[in-house]
């Protein structure tokens, strides 16, 4: 385990004889987070919450998604709509998950842990399970987060409880299926938009308040890292090495707390070259800095009142931040501001003229279809283009050749999930009202839905039925699980 003490870790040295005790006690004995009554953040099943069990849940989350476990993630975050709601979410739906399961009678077994753990993504090699990815994580990335291997177990065991409810909410569930002939129509608009000099002012005078620079800061740093030969070291010859980095770079932040301290004189003391950046948001990082997201997080996380930072841990040793400058957020100018709203005026007038051209051509298209004018006439006659697609089914992945094999990027579909989602609620012969892409929009024309080869169908009905069904049961587990949490009596306060 790489140990990084915070500030004043000679203090702490004093009190740890003390404390060797009460540690032995916490090692033999599983603790009950619950009695920990200072820092309660919530209740449930009239039980108190502390901070520190829901903090660590929060971390479990972290490192599901570290392991790659997508299908535990969207189960227990599932309707989150911020970082901080997913884990929220995730926190308070695992314990009532594993309560849940226990009153049930879902039980896991260790040979069926240890067999999700072997077809976790982040373990997968060329061949399946790769020991040494396994190694690996579990000797460098599970110490930072306060981990090791019992809760990928853990997690692993609460992945299968979560499938199992699945499977016993979705008994009875019904299996419908369907293919479909559609055809898109899309036009490119063209630059029609113009933008005045008065449209700039009046925007400019009418968000003015808005209308500011982005906060900067420069910072200069030290950096602890490992030899290009130390880098290719593996296991506990690693570990070491980056042991005797963390405890520089702990000396060098508890030299940096005295007062006085000057960073530039501290660095040359324990022969570490200090680097300056230039100015940079938090959106667009120094390069210098950019090899790791956490450090511009802390670099607008630091004050001039709290300048520097505690060590930072990196995949190849660690940073050590100062603050030297903020250039605080302040009121554009017209001329600074001018690109930003003429971008903005742009792409609103350009959204309300698409809308309105679509929701004509839409309307149009209707009523030349009833007036038996063909499909492509119709289309044509609206200034679209008309872009058939073959016969697809609902469950069909499109991206892959009838051999299993990724198809060119040229060939595929991009905006067929938008056609299967508006064609879900379409019968054939109608028109759908405008839908919006990423690239713009569509209006789609169903033409058919032809009948089902029963060829195909045998192949195919088991992968369908399996991902129809699927659907259906997160759907179900999901309601279920909103129903549980009202059940448990959750007190918690909104952050």
């Amino acid at each position: 385990m790489i140990t990084v003490m915070r500030k004043h870790h000679k203090i702490l040295m004093i009190i740890i004889t003390a404390l060797v005790c009460i540690s032995f006690s916490w090692y033999w004995n599983k603790t009950d987070f619950s009695q920990m009554g200072r820092e309660q953040v919530g209740k449930i099943y009239d039980r108190n919450v502390s901070r520190v069990e829901f903090q660590r849940n929060a971390r479990l989350l972290r490192l599901s998604g570290e392991l790659g476990m997508t299908t535990l993630i969207q189960g227990l975050t599932a309707g989150a709509r911020t970082e901080a709601e997913a884990f929220e979410n995730f926190t308070w739906n695992l314990l009532v998950l594993r309560h849940e399961a226990n009153r049930l009678g879902v039980r896991t077994t260790a040979p069926e842990i240890a067999e999700v753990v072997k077809t976790l993504p982040a373990f997968r090699g060329e061949h399946g399970f790769d020991l040494n990815k396994y190694t690996n994580f579990t000797d460098h990335e599970l110490a930072p987060m306060g981990f090791n291997e019992a809760e990928i177990e853990e997690l692993a065991a609460d992945q299968l409880s979560m499938e199992r409810l699945e499977q016993l909410l979705g008994v009875g569930l019904a299996e419908e299926m369907g293919l479909g002939r559609s055809t898109g129509g899309k036009a490119p608009i063209a630059k029609e938009v113009k933008i005045s000099e008065d449209d700039v002012a009046k925007y400019y005078e009418t968000h003015k308040a808005q209308l500011k620079s982005e906060e900067k800061r420069k910072i200069k740093f030290a950096a602890l890292a490992l030899t290009q030969d130390q880098k290719k070291l593996q296991g506990k010859e690693r570990i070491d090495a980056l042991q005797k980095l963390a405890d520089k770079a702990n000396d060098f932040t508890q030299a940096l707390s005295e007062k006085g301290a000057d960073f530039d004189a501290l660095a040359t003391k324990f022969q570490l070259p200090s680097h300056e950046t230039g100015e940079f948001t938090a959106a667009v990082p120094d390069p210098q800095i950019n090899i790791d997201p956490q450090l511009a997080r802390t670099a607008f996380q630091l004050t001039k009142e709290n300048p520097n930072s505690d060590p930072i841990q990196t995949p190849d040793g660690f940073y050590v931040l100062h603050l030297t400058d903020v250039i605080l957020a302040r009121p554009l100018t017209l001329e600074e501001a001018r690109p930003k709203i003429a971008e903005s005026l742009q792409r609103e007038r350009l959204e309300e003229m698409v809308s309105t051209k679509a929701g004509d051509a839409a309307r149009q298209i209707r009523e030349a279809l009833k007036s038996g004018k063909p499909v492509d006439a119709a289309v044509q006659a609206n200034g679209l283009k008309a872009e058939k697609l073959p016969p697809f089914s609902f469950a069909e992945d499109t991206s892959l050749t009838p051999e299993g094999k990724e198809k060119p990027p040229q060939t595929k579909a991009p905006d067929l999930p938008n056609v299967k989602e508006t064609l879900s609620e379409m019968n054939p012969g109608e028109v759908s009202n405008f839908v919006r892409t990423p690239d713009g929009g569509l209006i789609v024309i169903f033409e058919q839905r032809e009948p089902i080869d029963p060829t195909k169908f045998a192949q195919t009905k088991s992968l369908i039925a399996s991902g129809y069904l699927r659907n259906k049961r997160e759907i179900v587990f999901y309601e279920w699980l909103r129903d549980r949490r009202r059940a448990a009596g959750i007190e918690a306060p909104r952050a």
